[in-house]
C-alpha cells in the first residue's frame, strides 16, 4: 500500500480526536479526546494512537513532530466533487439547470486539451491539500483524458482518490456527448487500466438521469454489475424543477431514484449526491440497499436547492457523507462545509454537535465511499492521512478558544470561522505534504 517502506517510525504529538462509535447513534462520548496525545505513522499505516508519554517511551527511535496545543484529526474526505469546475466556482446566481449550461458545460468542453486537463488537476489537487482534504471522490468529464490527469496527479502526491468518466449522451452540447456505446467502452478502459492502482479507485459515472439515455443508463448498469467492486456516483434529486424534468423524461418511473433502479444503478455501492427531495419509497430503498447519500450543503444553498434532512436519514441508519461540490460549492474548504452543515441543520431544527460534524468530514464520508478503516480515522491499521488543525490560527478564533470550556467548544469555533488558515499540517500516506 505504501511506496516507503521500511521507513523510519513518525512520532506526531499533540491533541488528538479518536472515534469509538457514531456520534449520531452513540452521542458525543463516541470520540475519545486525548489532551496531550499521539499518533505513530510508518511506511504509510498508522501503528498506534495514544498517550504521549507512552508512545515516546515505547519508540525511543521514532522521528518526532511536535505539534503542541494543535489538533490531529483524520484527513478530512470529500465524498462529492467536480475537479473540472474548479476555475468557474463562485459563479454567480444561477438554478441548477441554468448554471450548468452556463457555466459548468462550456468549462468542461475545455477538458477535451490534455494539458488543459493537467493544470486543473494538479491546481485542485493543491487547493484541497491546503484545506487539509486528503482523499476525495471527483466526477471528471466526458473526455477520457481528463480521468487521466487526475488519476496522475492525484497518484504523483500518493493520495487517496476516487473518480471516474462522467458520462452523458443527451440534453448536453455536442463537445459533452458521448454515446451509451463508447461510454460503456472508455469507462471499461479506464477501469481497467486506473481501478485499484496503488490508492486509486475508479467510480462508474453517470452524471445524472436527464442527461443519459435509458440506453446509456443501462450500459453503465451492465458494467457496475460486471466489475461491482467499484462505486457508482451520481445525483438525485437535488432540486424541484429537475425532479420534474427527470419525471417528463422517465415517465413510467415511480420517481427519481426509479430512474436508476430500473436500469441496473441502485445498490450498495452507490453514492448519490444531494438526495434532498426524497419521497419515502426513495428513502426506504436506499436504506434497503445501503447505498450512500451525500449532503452538499454550500452547494445546496449556493444554487437554492433545499434542506438536506441530515437528521432523519442519520436516525434511519444511512451512509451520509459529506461534500464541497465543487464548484457548485462555494468552498474548497471541509471546515467551511460543516459549518454550513450546521447551519442547515439549525433551518431544519437541529443543531448539530462538533463531534457530530467532524465525523461527517471524516469517519462518515470514508464509510459512505466504502473506506471505512482504510482512512477517515486515526486507528491501528488505517492508512496514515492526517489534518492537523491549529484551535487559534486567527485573532477572532483564538480570542473565542481563549473562552472554551472543552476541546469542543475551541474546535467549534474553528469549524464555524476557520480556513486554510487552520490547517497547520497535512499528512499523506505517511509523508507530511504540508
Amino acid at each position: 500500500m505504501s511506496a516507503h517502506p521500511n521507513t523510519t517510525p513518525d512520532l506526531l504529538l499533540g491533541q488528538t480526536l479518536t472515534f469509538e462509535g457514531n456520534p449520531f447513534l452513540d452521542g458525543p462520548s463516541a470520540v475519545r479526546h486525548e489532551r496531550r496525545g499521539a499518533v505513530l505513522v510508518q511506511d504509510g499505516v498508522i501503528e498506534a494512537v495514544g498517550a504521549a508519554d507512552e508512545l515516546r517511551r515505547d519508540t525511543p527511535n521514532a522521528r518526532v513532530t511536535e505539534y503542541g496545543d494543535h489538533l490531529l484529526i483524520p484527513g478530512f474526505v470529500d465524498a462529492h466533487a467536480h475537479y473540472p469546475q474548479t476555475a468557474i466556482i463562485a459563479s454567480w446566481g444561477k438554478r441548477l439547470i441554468d448554471w450548468l449550461n452556463t457555466y459548468t458545460f462550456p468549462e468542461e468542453s475545455r477538458f477535451g486539451d490534455a494539458d488543459y486537463a493537467a493544470e486543473i488537476a494538479n491546481r485542485y489537487l493543491d487547493l484541497i491539500v491546503a484545506n487539509g482534504t486528503t482523499t476525495v471522490a471527483s466526477y471528471a468529464t466526458i473526455h477520457p483524458q481528463s480521468v487521466t490527469a487526475l488519476f496522475e496527479a492525484a497518484e504523483a502526491r500518493g493520495m487517496r482518490l476516487l473518480a471516474g468518466k462522467t458520462c452523458m449522451d443527451r440534453n448536453a452540447p455536442d463537445t459533452l456527448r458521448d454515446t451509451a456505446q463508447t461510454a460503456y467502452d472508455d469507462s471499461k478502459a479506464l477501469l481497467e487500466h486506473w481501478h485499484d492502482r496503488g490508492r486509486l479507485k475508479y467510480v462508474i459515472t453517470p452524471r445524472f438521469s436527464p442527461t443519459s439515455t435509458p440506453d446509456q443508463l443501462s450500459a453503465l448498469g451492465a458494467l457496475w454489475a460486471e466489475h461491482p467492486d467499484c462505486l457508482m456516483q451520481t445525483h438525485l434529486s437535488e432540486q424541484t424543477d429537475e425532479i420534474a424534468w427527470v419525471q417528463s423524461l422517465f415517465p413510467d418511473a415511480r420517481d427519481y431514484l426509479d430512474t436508476y433502479e430500473m436500469h441496473g444503478l441502485l445498490g450498495a455501492g452507490g453514492v448519490y449526491g444531494h438526495a434532498i427531495h426524497l419521497t419515502d419509497r426513495e428513502r426506504a430503498r436506499l436504506l434497503e440497499v445501503d447505498a450512500s447519500v451525500v449532503h452538499c450543503p454550500t452547494s445546496n444553498t449556493f444554487i437554492g436547492s433545499g434542506l438536506f434532512d441530515m437528521d432523519g436519514l442519520t436516525t434511519a441508519g444511512m451512509r451520509v457523507g459529506l461534500a464541497t461540490d465543487t464548484g457548485g460549492g462555494s468552498s474548497f474548504s471541509m471546515l467551511r462545509t460543516m459549518a454550513a452543515a450546521y447551519e442547515v441543520a439549525q433551518l431544519r431544527g437541529r443543531p448539530l454537535h462538533p463531534t457530530e460534524l467532524i465525523w461527517l468530514a471524516t469517519e462518515g464520508s470514508a464509510r459512505a465511499l466504502r473506506l471505512e478503516g482504510t482512512v477517515g480515522r486515526l486507528a491501528p491499521g488505517a492508512e496514515a492521512d492526517i489534518t492537523v488543525l491549529d484551535l487559534a490560527s486567527t485573532p477572532a478564533i483564538a480570542q473565542r478558544a481563549e473562552r472554551a470550556k472543552d476541546v469542543w467548544e475551541a474546535l467549534f469555533a474553528t469549524i464555524m470561522m476557520g480556513d486554510d488558515r487552520a490547517i497547520a499540517s497535512v499528512w499523506i500516506d505517511g509523508i507530511r505534504a504540508i
